[in-house]
């Protein structure tokens, strides 16, 4: 592991190089495929193209040469720690949810699922559609691009906290025809503490859980999940964040929970029955307050760690 023999500056600048070389590489083999995919006739031709080539480039070349970079430059996660990782199966669709730190966090996730599940579809801000090569791949992969309204907004045009939910609706029309593994930040944004402050979340770690996309997505697609996937990310601390210290190559960690999906999950009304709301709103609470825990007493572990490993360089 070169990490130890390198300053940190330098693996974070070797990271980035070698990621984002093993992001275009594989995307200039994914690109003529998705050029193609529109110019399919009917849905079933496009839904062949997305299963039997694109999906395989992420699990394949994409994961591997990531899993490579990570082999050589950073140090293998603190801890991960998997509860049922032997009921996870690539041929079903499951739906995945996770606290959501750093833009690290998706390469992050594909390490550790790599090609144990089929390849990931994540709710992104609609923002990111314009971003180089990023944007039009996920295009290409058929990913919802929401618009994250403001509340004050919703509250001036109430067709506003519709509009969402109706681009998630089509997506999950799509994904009926593949195996998918849907991925859902439901915190909406990255965590700072002074987004915490603002927002006046109840936890220490993390920002208010979004109720409404998660149940949607249960009701339109529910029946073809395999489960949930509970997924909690704790990194080093470092005074750069925690995409710094992804970069650096600094420990990190992962709880992750394979559940099944309580059937009244997917056959409620979240938005016209405020009793079904209530409980799916605590349910999801009770599991952000489990996370805040661990990250609690993750986030104690580590600093001496680190500490401990500077001591000793």
């Amino acid at each position: 592991m070169l990490r130890r023999f390198l300053p940190a500056p330098l693996v974070a600048a070797l990271s980035f190089v070698l990621l984002l070389a093993a992001l275009l590489l594989c995307f200039a083999l994914f690109l003529p495929f998705a050029l193609l995919k529109p110019l399919l006739p009917g849905a079933a031709a496009r839904a062949w193209l997305t299963r039997t080539v694109l999906d395989r480039l992420g699990t394949g070349p994409w994961w591997a040469l990531n899993h490579v970079v990570y082999r050589l430059l950073h140090a293998p996660p603190q801890a991960v720690e998997f509860e049922g990782a032997e009921r996870l199966d690539r041929r079903r669709s499951w739906i995945l949810i996770c606290n959501h730190q750093s833009w690290a966090d998706i390469p992050v996730l594909v390490e550790l699922f790599g090609r144990r599940v089929p390849f990931f579809r994540f709710f992104l801000k609609r923002q990111l559609l314009w971003v180089p090569v990023i944007g039009f791949a996920c295009w290409a992969f058929d990913m919802p691009f929401v618009r994250r309204h403001s509340r004050q907004a919703v509250a001036l045009d109430p067709r506003l906290a519709r509009e969402d939910l109706e681009i998630t609706r089509r997506a999950c029309e799509k994904y009926r025809r593949i195996p998918v593994t849907v991925v859902n930040f439901l915190e909406g944004t990255r965590f700072t503490e002074q987004k915490r402050l603002a927002r006046g979340s109840p936890y220490r770690h993390l920002l208010r859980p979004k109720a409404a996309g998660l149940a949607f997505a249960l009701a339109a697609m529910g029946e073809q999940f395999a489960g949930l996937i509970d997924v909690t990310l704790g990194y080093a601390p470092h005074p750069r964040g925690p995409l710094w210290s992804f970069l650096c190559g600094q420990p990190w960690r992962a709880q992750v929970r394979v559940l099944p999906l309580p059937a009244e999950w997917l056959a409620g009304d979240y938005q016209g029955d405020p009793q079904f709301r209530a409980r799916f709103q605590d349910w999801l609470n009770g599991l952000w307050a489990r996370k805040d825990q661990e990250l609690a007493e993750w986030k104690s572990e580590l600093t001496p760690l680190l500490r401990q490993e500077r001591n000793e360089s």
